[in-house]
Parts: structure tokens; C-alpha cells; sequence
């Protein structure tokens, strides 16, 4: 009786330290595996901050739901930083510090050997991405009137909102969001190229690859989309911790989002090499 009780409040103990403060309580744990199963990514190049300001880094900080599904103003956190010139050409972008820094890098080395790297899309918000859906929803209704055949028409190439990996600040799209830009012949095919031979230097891969044996599923192939994996690759994970298909919501046929099953066919659906 007396080994019974015992046993049982270990089971109990066990559980409490498990337990922390929920899965974002691992969040700094998670980056320290993935730094240390890796290493083949440099170090972010130094950045400065305004006067007592302070870095709210995933490192140190927990994320939450609002964090993950793209719930808060990049330009108003002090982890994310403004895309300018020469990287874009486009006002108002934001990405993850880090990612900018190591976007960076890989800008320079591109250039160094005649490519140009453009960014064309960066962090967007829920409710940038709520835009972008139902845009789309609207303008295909008379197309496809059945809900779930919509939004898997959208779902070629647009995440609905609360799962796009845009949400993060570590994925950009670059230079052409056509695929036929970057194929033989096309005006970036040299782009495309360098970015397969090198990207992977810097921390950057091409998560909607093609669709074949190893990515059967999920969204259709983008050539232009590149995350950064030092910071994508463990919010993914905790994503995939935290979320349910049932708390896609606040958007137009959103109600489609658990029977398609958009955690595990779309957010989990990513190119092996990305994960």
C-alpha cells in the first residue's frame, strides 16, 4: 500500500514539472534543441536597438495564440524590425529581427554574384491575411458555391488566417509570386538557382515544394516563399503543440477549416527538408 502511494505521487510530481506553464513555457528549450542538433547556420550579424528598449525574443519569452496566429503589430514590438531599401521596394515591412539579419546576408552573398534578392511580401497579420482570404472567398463564390470546395481552391496558394507561416516574421516571399518567373526561361530563373544552391547557408529553405511522394499534400508549390528555420522551424513545432483545427476562426469559411483538417494537412503539410 505504502510502495502504491509512493508511486502515485511521483506520477503526480512528474506531471507538475512537466506540466511548467503550458507548451509555450518551452519555447527557449526548443531553440537550444534545435541550435544544438544543427549548427550549420551563421549567427544573426549584430543589431542595435533604440535606448532602453528591450528584445522580445522567443529565446528568452514565451509565444502565445496571438502570437502564432498573427494577433499583434509587428512594427510596435521590439523584436521585428523594418524591411527597407535596397531588400524591397515596398513601405512597411516587417520581419523577425533575426530573419532580417540573416536576409541580409544572403542578400550580400547573392549580389556578390550578380543575383538580386527582392523581398515582395513579408510579415503579414491576421487581419492582412483575413484580406487576403476573403478577397478571394467573395470573388469565387459563384465558382465554387460549396464552402469546402472554395476554400480548397484558395488553399492552392493562400493560408488561411491564424496559419500562415507569415505570421511569424520568418518567411518572405521573394521577387515574382509566380512559379513560372522562377522556372527555365523565366526571368528569375537565375534567382531560383542560386537560392536552391545557397540559401540553405544563411538558414533559409523553401517549405511548399513540389508536391510528390514526400510532400503529397498541403498547399501547391511556391518557389518565391523561403523561411528562416532557426526561428520557423521551433515556432512550427510549438504551433503544432498549441493549436487545433477548431480554433481557426473570425474569418469567412472559416467553418471548413476542421474538416479539411488544416493543422495537419496545410500548417504540418511542409517541405521534409524544412523541418
Amino acid at each position: 500500500m505504502k510502495r502504491e502511494c509512493l508511486l502515485q505521487l511521483t506520477v503526480l510530481v512528474l506531471f507538475l514539472i512537466n506540466l511548467g506553464c503550458g507548451p509555450e513555457a518551452e519555447t527557449g528549450d526548443v531553440f537550444k534543441r534545435y541550435a544544438a542538433r544543427t549548427g550549420k547556420y551563421p549567427p544573426p550579424a549584430a543589431d542595435t536597438l533604440p535606448p532602453g528598449a528591450k528584445r522580445a525574443s522567443l529565446t528568452t519569452g514565451a509565444v502565445d495564440v496571438d502570437y502564432l496566429c498573427g494577433k499583434f503589430e509587428a512594427a510596435k514590438r521590439a523584436d521585428f524590425a523594418a524591411v527597407n531599401a535596397p531588400y524591397t521596394r515596398k513601405p512597411n515591412m516587417y520581419l523577425r529581427r533575426e530573419t532580417l539579419d540573416a536576409f541580409k546576408q544572403m542578400w550580400a552573398a547573392a549580389r556578390k554574384d550578380g543575383v538580386e534578392l527582392r523581398i515582395v511580401s513579408a510579415t503579414r497579420s491576421f487581419e492582412q491575411q483575413k484580406a487576403i482570404w476573403e478577397g478571394k472567398w467573395i470573388r469565387l463564390a459563384s465558382q465554387f458555391p460549396n464552402a469546402r470546395a472554395r476554400a480548397l481552391k484558395i488553399l492552392e496558394y493562400s493560408a488561411m488566417p491564424g496559419a500562415s507561416r507569415h505570421h511569424w516574421g520568418t518567411d518572405v516571399d521573394l521577387n515574382d509570386l509566380n512559379n513560372s518567373a522562377f522556372e527555365s526561361g523565366g526571368k528569375e530563373e537565375n534567382v531560383y538557382i542560386w537560392l536552391k544552391n545557397h540559401a540553405h547557408t544563411y538558414g533559409f529553405c523553401q517549405p511548399y515544394s513540389t508536391q510528390d511522394e514526400r510532400r503529397p499534400g498541403g498547399y501547391s508549390e511556391e518557389r518565391w516563399h523561403w523561411s528562416y528555420l532557426p526561428l520557423a522551424t521551433p515556432l512550427l513545432e510549438q504551433y503544432l503543440q498549441i493549436m487545433r483545427d477548431d480554433m481557426i476562426s473570425g474569418f469567412q469559411g472559416a467553418q471548413t477549416a476542421q474538416s479539411i483538417g488544416i493543422i495537419k494537412h496545410y500548417a504540418a503539410g511542409i517541405n521534409p527538408d524544412c523541418k
